[in-house]
């Protein structure tokens, strides 16, 4: 490469052109030019402190400028004002006055100097009185400031007071079936509401599919002959997990078609944890709140489990509940904690055990006498905040558990009645309400939804919902809706056209869909193809013709048999000849062949038999062997045969 000096005594390399050409651009083969970064930061700062300096001058400069034009201009209002003029100062406006007039030095006394001012004409609103001054104000006038005044107290009110925050202004009824309601999950966008019960079936409803006819869009029974005990949607609303009275927990998608099954157990072996699956009836499930394949399940087979929707051959981890003696104890509920870290359980003998999900061996958190022993705890739910536990207990209670002192309760609440294993309690989305369903006999009075405020338990509100017994309940925290699922086939839902959001609003407003009369028309008939007009075969003008075709078809053509008269021939009984076996006997009796000798008979084929074999001799051809003893054969017969007396004699 060549090199040319420069003017500083260096020299610089020069690019070649041959190879700038051959590379496509003029660049190609120059020295990188190298940068000094701290004396471009140098120079980058003393240019912003110049800069902010001019700009500060500017200022400066033109603050200066309108001071000089004010005093200019009250030194010419002073020259132009009369002497024996008289002054008036206006409240108004003396702040601003005195302001403006402290920086002059010739105004020095607090009086105004200029002309009176005009009387006032606006309306100002004394400050002393609550007279106003002014033209009358129009009617039905407001103002905004009241009305911000007004809500913000409205605001304050309803957060001091939690019931006024309750929708239950209007409901609507979801009929599932004549049994009881045992089940409900809403997905968390809250646009679809499953329902189980006793009558085995899972019925879907779609909020923005419905109108106000209120009919489920999906019914099925996705575990034969089970009663459903927990639906529940998972954290994304794609799948539902299915809880039955069999041992196989199932996933549906949101159709309701089969997406995992859970593999059974194996019964005959002792130890639980060495099983793949749960042997005994499942009593509740649940998902996990942040890893969407996860869920949990409990069984009467002691065990409490964590699968994975993507392996249905054995679960991810196994929690095994144990009494005070170290004995095997039924879980009759469980659930995860709000962030997913802790597992719970409400078992038989009374007591709540606590996991950590990651370690199934020792319990984190444990109270012996929750409930009384022999009762099933139907239900344990963790606030959302996470450090409040509530459990719905067979012995007719509703308590509240701080986890951190697990060994009394907070508050408890009696005098709950409960007849279902399934009985549940919720909070309310702002976490100062807890809320359950109590349970009646037929005919004893109306199931209700009682509402305990969390920070005193105090019973607050309560709803009569039917005259059967409250199941289920649930409130969602996006809609702002409860959910009830009852003992006689009914699922209400509870609303407030103001503070809920979508939901049953989307339905009630819905008119219901007239059928049309086409179909009510069309219903009851099935036409074929054939008998419209379109496909009929075209009727012909003249019978010549169509009988010369008949003519040449064989089958049209074709003479009738006559009637048999007597006994019958070529294969047709006689219709007077009486059964079978009698036209069989007289065709016997009528048949003239005589074989009376059958030697003679068969003798009759014997020479064309010996000149023509057909039969019998051309299958042994091949395979008989040459008859060499044929002769001696038969002469040894022959004196077997003879008598003694002529074996004697020779």
């Amino acid at each position: 490469m060549e090199s040319s000096t420069g003017g500083d005594g260096t020299d610089a390399p020069t690019a070649d052109p041959e190879l700038a050409s051959t590379m496509g651009f003029t660049g190609f083969g120059k020295k990188a030019r190298t940068f000094d970064l701290e004396a471009m930061f140098e120079q980058t700062r003393r240019t912003a402190v110049e800069r902010s300096r001019k700009v500060l001058e500017a200022r400066e400069k033109e603050e200066e400028l309108q001071k000089e034009r004010e005093l200019r201009r009250q030194h010419e209002d002073n020259e132009s004002i009369p002497s024996g003029s008289s002054l008036t100062k206006h409240p108004s406006i003396s702040a601003s006055s005195d302001t403006e007039s402290s920086g002059s030095e010739d105004s020095s006394d607090e009086e105004l100097i200029g002309p009176p001012l005009p009387p006032q004409t606006t309306h100002i609103q004394s400050e002393d009185t609550d007279e106003l001054i002014g033209p009358p104000l129009p009617p039905g006038y407001q103002n905004s400031d009241d009305d911000d005044d007004d809500d913000d107290d409205d605001e304050i009110q309803d957060e001091i007071n939690p019931v006024k925050k309750i929708p239950d202004s209007h409901e609507i009824t979801l009929q599932h079936g004549s049994k009881t309601v045992s089940a409900l999950g809403l997905d968390p966008s809250g646009a679809r509401l499953v329902t189980g019960g006793f009558d085995y079936d899972v019925k879907f409803w779609d909020f923005a599919g419905m109108d106000a006819s209120l009919q489920a869009f999906r019914s099925l029974q996705p575990c034969d002959c089970h009663q459903i005990k927990s639906l529940q949607y998972s954290s994304t609303g794609d799948v539902i997990l299915v809880v039955s009275g069999n041992s196989q927990a199932k996933v549906l998608d949101r159709d309701g078609f089969l997406v995992m099954e859970c593999v059974k157990g194996d019964q005959y072996i002792v130890d639980m944890a060495n099983t793949k699956g749960h042997t005994a009836m499942l009593n509740t499930g649940c998902w996990h709140p942040k890893i969407k394949e996860e869920f949990l399940t409990c069984s009467n087979d002691g065990t409490v489990r964590t699968w994975d929707v993507d392996n249905d051959k054995k679960h991810k981890s196994v929690f095994k509940p144990r009494t005070l003696q170290g004995k095997k104890v039924i879980p009759t509920t469980c659930t995860y904690s709000r962030d997913g870290k802790l597992i719970a359980a409400g078992c038989q003998d009374g007591s709540i055990q606590i996991w950590d999900r990651n370690m199934s061996v020792h319990t984190k958190f444990h109270c012996r006498q929750a409930h009384d022993p022999g009762t099933d705890t139907s239900c344990v739910t963790f606030s959302y905040d996470g450090t409040v536990l509530a459990s719905r207990g067979g012995d007719d209670t509703l308590k509240l558990w701080d986890i951190r002192q697990f060994k009394k309760p907070l508050f408890s609440a009696s005098n709950l009645p409960t007849f279902f294993s399934m009985t549940d309690c919720c909070f309310s989305p702002d976490d100062k309400l807890l809320v359950t369903g109590t349970s009646v006999k037929k005919g004893g009075g109306n199931g209700r939804l009682v509402f305990f405020e969390r920070q005193t338990f105090h019973k607050v509100y309560e709803i009569d919902v039917t005259s059967a017994s409250v199941v289920r309940c649930l409130w969602h925290p996006k809609l702002n809706q409860i959910m009830v699922g009852t003992g006689n086939g009914l699922a209400k839902v509870y609303y407030d056209p103001n503070k809920s959001q979508r939901g049953a609003k989307l339905c009630v407003v819905k008119n219901k869909r007239k059928t049309r009369q086409a179909e009510t028309l069309t219903q009851d008939y099935i036409i074929t193809p054939h008998a419209l007009p379109m496909f009929r075969e075209p009727r012909q003008r003249s019978t010549r013709k169509q009988l010369e075709k008949d003519r040449l078809d064989p089958l049209k053509s074709h003479k009738p048999e006559p009637p048999v008269a007597g006994p019958g021939r070529g294969g047709r009984v006689g219709t007077h000849g009486g059964t079978l076996s009698s036209y069989i006997v007289k065709n016997i009796a009528l048949d003239k062949t005589d074989d009376s000798n059958p030697r003679e008979a068969i003798l009759r084929h014997a020479k064309e038999a010996e000149d023509n074999p057909y039969w019998v001799a051309p299958a042994y051809s091949k395979t008989q062997p040459k008859t060499v003893f044929a002769e001696v054969e038969s002469e040894d017969e022959e004196t077997k045969n003879e008598p003694e007396w002529k074996k004697r004699k020779i």
